[in-house]
């Protein structure tokens, strides 16, 4: 741009100071929020859009809610602008192209992650557990456990510390489900729902022998009674990972295994997935508790 480096996130303040036109700013800048701008040289993804904002964000404002969590790598809704906790104020400071919530945070409820302020995975958490429904949450929290960026014992001092904070209830009753090795949302899912249905807590990537050796991982299993639970996603359909699958399933029932499959379409609710593992586990001979047997 004519020798002038604006580079990669600016304010329009900072651009004209250094001497660009108007056109060259708009020839450069891609607009995020009112002159706030991203340069086409980089690309516009969530993390250059939320960049660019701390350019005009006041020192103390920490990304949060589905921005953080998605920041961090969680899997779920990123919601369509990014959201931002400040310190409360008289007036919070209001954006057209921002959510601003006020959130008194502690110096631990706030990270720095690749170079940029994030509220902390348990603070995250549990803003999150007032607006996202029990499944989706618990699915976040795995993905937070299983990447590193909260510990059970981080998250269970944080909730500690939220008496009245609005989603706590929530949040304190999806603690105890998560686990880090889920590997994905969908295996998440399943989970949250055959445990709430009341049925045996499945291990998540139970191994599967062949001859003493293991030679694979059920995504979720119960291997009192040998019946496995798998999500097949999009690559399944790979050719090699097709023939790859076809080895696994053909070892695990010659070891005795039953695995049932499950794909997108049953991840709409839980009513197909808790029926089938109900009467597999029945077939392997597990009781129904007395108060369950009528359901």
């Amino acid at each position: 741009m004519d020798g002038i480096s604006l580079g990669t996130e600016y304010t329009w303040r900072e651009a004209r100071a250094r001497g660009a036109t108007r056109r060259q700013i708009e020839a450069d800048g891609v607009p995020v929020g009112r002159g706030v701008y991203v340069s086409r040289a980089v690309g516009l993804t969530l993390e250059s859009r939320c960049r660019a904002w701390t350019r005009a964000l006041p020192k103390d404002a920490a990304f949060s809610h589905g921005t953080a969590a998605a920041l961090f790598g969680a899997p779920g809704w990123v919601p369509p602008v990014p959201h931002v906790a400040l310190t409360p104020r008289r007036v919070l400071p209001q954006w057209d192209d921002l959510v601003v919530h006020g959130r008194a945070l502690a110096p631990e409820d706030v990270v720095v992650h690749r170079g940029l302020r994030l509220t902390s995975g348990a603070q995250t958490f549990l803003d999150l557990a007032a607006v996202l429904p029990p499944p989706d949450l618990v699915a976040v929290g795995d993905a937070l456990l299983r990447a590193g960026h909260v510990t059970a014992e981080g998250l269970s001092d944080r909730l500690v510390r939220a008496d009245r904070v609005r989603g706590v209830v929530r949040a304190r009753a999806c603690a105890p489900l998560l686990s880090p090795l889920a590997r994905s949302r969908p295996e998440s899912l399943l989970r949250y729902w055959v445990v709430t249905a009341r049925l045996p807590v499945p291990q998540p990537q139970i191994p599967i022998h062949d001859r003493g050796r293991v030679v694979a991982h059920a995504d979720l299993g119960y291997l009192e009674w040998k019946v496995a639970m798998e999500y097949e996603g999009r690559q399944h359909a790979d050719a090699n990972q097709f023939g790859r699958d076809i080895d696994r399933y053909s070892l695990m029932a010659a070891d005795g295994w039953l695995t049932l499959r499950f794909a997108a379409g049953h991840l709409q609710g839980p009513q197909i997935v808790v029926d089938r593992t109900r009467r597999a586990l029945i077939s392997r001979g597990w009781r129904p508790p007395p108060e369950l047997q009528a359901c």
